[in-house]
């Protein structure tokens, strides 16, 4: 397939086309797996520590193991004291086999010092408080502002979030902090907190990284396919 021209940086789709794709996702995703920090999320009753931990744990990392790790790091220590109050090799041994499992085991042994030293052992319910924690960003904080606090006017960006927004056409940013400040631009506020859930649950089983299911895509009318050239076979045609 050949390339698509690249849009301006903050080119801006017509709210008629966001909705209409905000709402066919809404509708397509309804029953598909979740990602692990909204099940974390739903089981946990959006409590944030366990929303704020989970999302440390999951980057670069398959939801499967995210949720057997957060599993069982929250039933040997459920709350930020707890947490703090184990060895790093403990903490280690838990969260195994997550990606970079020995340096997220600092961060979260570290930040919850920090919330029990700074915060009475709570998760602070503000965006500039969260990325004081160690190893929190603004794609951790963003989501536990969102799935934690409810919050209506974040946008949590991850690498699926990214990479769908420019396929799409809405944007064209090099990275995640970037396509989340475009997005502000571009797309109604009313979306802001479910864009995640849905790109991420989409890109997950539809708009892969490497070959994606343009064949399964039921907002393919709606996008400009922005550097896809090769995509993967339809369902239909007998691969998952």
């Amino acid at each position: 397939m050949t390339k698509t021209t690249q849009p301006s940086p903050y080119f801006k789709p017509s709210e008629a086309v966001v909705a209409r794709v905000m709402r066919t996702l809404a509708r397509r995703v309804d029953g598909m797996e979740l990602p692990a920090v909204e099940k974390i999320s739903q089981s946990q009753q959006e409590a944030p520590f366990q929303i704020l931990i989970s999302t440390l744990l999951s980057a670069r990392t398959q939801d499967a193991t995210t949720l057997a790790a957060s599993t069982r790091l929250f039933k040997k220590a459920p709350t930020a004291k707890a947490v703090a109050a184990l060895s790093v090799k403990q903490i280690e041994k838990l969260i195994y086999p997550v990606g970079f499992y020995r340096n997220k085991a600092g961060f979260v042994k570290e930040a919850s010092k920090v919330l029990v030293a700074k915060f009475g052992g709570q998760v602070p319910s503000t965006l500039e408080e969260l990325v004081t924690l160690p190893g929190v960003g603004r794609k951790t904080a963003n989501l536990v502002m969102i799935l934690a606090f409810k919050s209506q006017t974040s946008i949590c960006v991850d690498i699926h979030v990214h990479r769908i927004s420019n396929r799409l056409g809405w944007v064209q940013t090099r990275d995640p902090e970037q396509t989340e400040q475009a997005l502000y631009r571009v797309i109604g506020r009313r979306f802001w907190p479910v864009i995640n859930l849905h790109l991420v649950t989409w890109g997950q089983n539809i708009c892969r990284p490497v070959y994606p299911r343009c064949g399964d895509c039921a907002i393919i009318s709606d996008c400009q396919r922005v550097g896809v050239e090769r995509v993967g076979r339809s369902k239909r045609d007998g691969q998952t």
